[in-house]
């Protein structure tokens, strides 16, 4: 499931700088603004499963 969960995450990441990059092209600050939240989304999801697999690499 780590997997999966990090393929999300490079998802929203991805998804987020789309939506940033078109809100700098429009100049539409609410897209801006809804594209870097979606980026630091993923940075928090990318950084839990991070955790995840350095626990389960302790505990093997």
């Amino acid at each position: 499931m780590a997997l999966e969960d990090k393929a999300k995450a490079a998802g929203k990441n991805i998804e987020g700088k789309a939506q940033e990059a078109l809100g700098n092209v429009t100049g539409d600050p609410q897209d801006q603004a809804e594209g870097k939240a979606k980026q630091a989304e993923a940075e928090v999801r990318q950084g839990a499963e991070d955790v995840k697999d350095q626990v389960k690499k302790a505990v093997d």
